[in-house]
Order: C-alpha cells, then sequence, then structure tokens
C-alpha cells in the first residue's frame, strides 16, 4: 500500500508540472501575438472596418500603468465625405445630429497658397451673410479651412450667392461653392510664415469610469510629450492640459497653463487621478470652456491642436448643447483642430458628437480599440478600413502631420 501510494503521489507531481510548463508555454505564446499585432501591422485590418483577432479581451485589468501598450485607430471624415454623408442616413446615425443640434452637412472647404504653390498657414478665414459672420477659421499648414453653414439647424436649401469668403479680411470676389461642387481656392501675395510654435493641449475625463485605463493614457500622454520635444527640436512646443470629472465631485475642471517647460505639464498629468463621476454623462462642456479661454493661446502659431480624452458624453440640455457650440465655433476661429480620442464607454450618440467636433474644426477621430486588452470592452467605431497603432506613437505622428 505504502508503494502504491508513493507511485500515486509522484504520478500526480509529474502531471502537475507537465501542466505548468505547458501554460508557460502558453502564456509566451499570448505574448508573442500581443507583440506581434500591436505594432500596427496590417494584420490588424479588415475590410469591414474592426480588427481581427484582438488580443485582448476587454476586462478592465487596467492597473499601474504603461505607456505604448493601449491601442488606437484614426479616421479623417472629412477625407472620407462620402462615407461620412451615407453613414449618417444609417439606423445608427440618422437622428443624432437633431440630437445633439449639430450639423455639419454643408461644408465649405478652402484651400489658400501663396504665389510659389506654398500652402498659406494660419491665415483668417471667414464665411459672411449680408455682412454677418457666419463661421470663421484659420488655415492649417496645410493651407486648409473648413466652414459650416447652418451648424445649429438643418438647412436643405442654400442660396450660394448669398455668401461671400474672407481671407485674410480682405473679400474674396469669386463665388462660393459647397465642397460636393469643388474646394475654394485662392492665392495670396506677401504672406508672413506662421512660425514655428506648436501648442498641445491634453484635455481628459478623470472620473469614476475612466479608471480601467487612465494610468495608461497618463503614461502614454507622457511619453507623447516626451518624444515630441526629443523629435522635434527645431520646433517651440508649448504644452498644458485640463482635467474634469462632473458637478458634484471634488472638483469640475482643474488645469495647467500653457508653459515652454514640458515639466510643468508632465507634473501635472503625473499628479491626476481617477475618480467620481457617478451618472454617465459628465463636464465635456466646462472642461472646453475651460481649455478656450483660460490657457490663452497664441494669436500666432503653426499648429494647435487640443486631444479629447473621454468616455462619456457632455450632459444633453439646452444650456449644455449652447455652450458645446460657442466651443465649436471658438475653437474654429482659433484654429485649434479638436482630435477626440475616445475609450471604454461611449455609444454611438456620443461617437457622432465627437466626430462632429473633429469635422468643425479640421480635425480627425481617433478610437481606443480592444487589440491590447486594456480597459473594458470599446465600442466598434462605425467607420471604413483602419489601422491599428499604438496611442502614443499615434497621437505623435498627427502632432508631427500638423507641425511639419
Amino acid at each position: 500500500m505504502k508503494h502504491t501510494h508513493l507511485f500515486l503521489a509522484f504520478l500526480i507531481i509529474g502531471l502537475l508540472l507537465v501542466s505548468c510548463d505547458n501554460d508557460a508555454a502558453g502564456d509566451e505564446s499570448v505574448l508573442s501575438a500581443t507583440e506581434e499585432r500591436s505594432d500596427g501591422s496590417e494584420s490588424f485590418a479588415s475590410d469591414s472596418g474592426s480588427a481581427t483577432t484582438p488580443t485582448g479581451n476587454g476586462n478592465g485589468n487596467g492597473t499601474g500603468g504603461e505607456a505604448g501598450l493601449v491601442t488606437a485607430a484614426e479616421w479623417n471624415d472629412l477625407d472620407n465625405w462620402s462615407f461620412w454623408k451615407e453613414l449618417l442616413q444609417t439606423e445608427d446615425f440618422a437622428n443624432k445630429a437633431d440630437l445633439w443640434n449639430f450639423h455639419n452637412l454643408n461644408r465649405i472647404s478652402v484651400l489658400v497658397k501663396n504665389e510659389t504653390g506654398a500652402p498659406v498657414n494660419d491665415t483668417p478665414v471667414s464665411l459672411q451673410k449680408d455682412g454677418t459672420i457666419i463661421w470663421e477659421a484659420k488655415t492649417d499648414n496645410f493651407g486648409t479651412a473648413e466652414l459650416l453653414i447652418g451648424s445649429r439647424q438643418s438647412i436643405s436649401e442654400i442660396a450660394m450667392e448669398d455668401y461671400t469668403l474672407f481671407i485674410d479680411n480682405k473679400t474674396m470676389p469669386t463665388p462660393v461653392k459647397l465642397f460636393d461642387e469643388g474646394i475654394n481656392e485662392f492665392v495670396l501675395a506677401n504672406t508672413d510664415a506662421a512660425g514655428t510654435k506648436v501648442e498641445l493641449a491634453f484635455i481628459v475625463d478623470a472620473t469614476g469610469s475612466m479608471s480601467d485605463e487612465l494610468e495608461f493614457l497618463k503614461k502614454d500622454l507622457l511619453s507623447v510629450i516626451e518624444k515630441v520635444e526629443q523629435e522635434s527640436p527645431s520646433l517651440d512646443i508649448m504644452t498644458a492640459s485640463v482635467f474634469y470629472r462632473d458637478e458634484g465631485d471634488d472638483y469640475v475642471v482643474k488645469h495647467s497653463g500653457f508653459a515652454s517647460s514640458t515639466k510643468t505639464t508632465l507634473d501635472f498629468i503625473r499628479a491626476q487621478s481617477a475618480d467620481g463621476g457617478g451618472d454617465f454623462p459628465e463636464a465635456v462642456h466646462t472642461a472646453l470652456n475651460t481649455a478656450l479661454s483660460e490657457l490663452q493661446w497664441s494669436g500666432r502659431a503653426r499648429t494647435r491642436i487640443a486631444f479629447l480624452l473621454l468616455d462619456a458624453p457632455p450632459h444633453n440640455n439646452t444650456s449644455v448643447i449652447g455652450q458645446l457650440q460657442n466651443a465649436i465655433m471658438e475653437a474654429a476661429k482659433k484654429g485649434i483642430k479638436i482630435i477626440p480620442i475616445t475609450a471604454s464607454g461611449i455609444d454611438k450618440e456620443t461617437e457622432y458628437l465627437m466626430r462632429s467636433f473633429s469635422i468643425a474644426t479640421n480635425g480627425t477621430y481617433v478610437f481606443i480599440t480592444n487589440d491590447s486588452g486594456i480597459g473594458n470592452d470599446h465600442l466598434e467605431a462605425s467607420v471604413g478600413e483602419y489601422q491599428v497603432e499604438k496611442l502614443n506613437d499615434l497621437m505623435v505622428r498627427l502632432i508631427t502631420k500638423y507641425s511639419e
């Protein structure tokens, strides 16, 4: 009996050791697959616009935080305008413009160059009707500006002969045309360079629902700031940050203004944490108002970008929507590209609104994906085929693109 017991004991131990070895091998296999897929390779992309075989399970395991792990993708509706127009006819998006009272189909695109054919940057552009300003913007480093007619209401018929474009406060004599009819192109003489100043603001939802991935996002923001500073020594980079929660929390908004020393922004971001919230909507409008009025954006700059990281919409009531409309118009006027970065928890209503923010400010839309396995489940964006990237690399790429 003793020999039998000893034999069984050794047999069980042997089986346990084999099992452990197999588990270890399985762990190494998962890690290897994650590393291969997290480099932004084409293996992520599919024709339907969804990532194939996500490497993570979206189980809310975002603790500790490390840079370069969160995965995301970009979709630019201005570059895919026919797709956007068709999307608004689908069930998911058909009523969203009326829900938020944000309309963007009556788009006017402007391209300004100098006499040598180079793009003219940071030049004011305005659309007027009977002497009343309808929309204002500034050209970006590509010389482009976007303007809207009827952003607060749906307009089916427009008499374009009633509208006039002003470039650098000068009346443009040619007829104005909507984007569907082409781009309004102009040549300006004696234009000044926009300089080397690049202003970057990071507006971050710090409510409790962001706790599943905020530490990772903080590390990504820190790495983005450091990378941009290292890779673009010729640029005069200014950074600022706004963190926000909601009414009734310990704070609604706190911010760190623009500083030439990135250490100021880095220290501010490091000190933040996620808490509060409660209901689904948050004080997005207050955060935008603070970012636009308190951060003291420069009157002259090569580029201005406000990254808006969030996982919940603003409150949907008349007062808040009015403030959001004013904020977006002010951002466009100042030449600030709003680039939303949506995290786990958003719905299609929020997706529509964020994409509208980027359209109205000549920006682009970024959404975090499930591929990293960080955070809770992320909404599949209603876009075409896309490329998954590391979020921090994606942000650096966009900053470089709009600053070159």
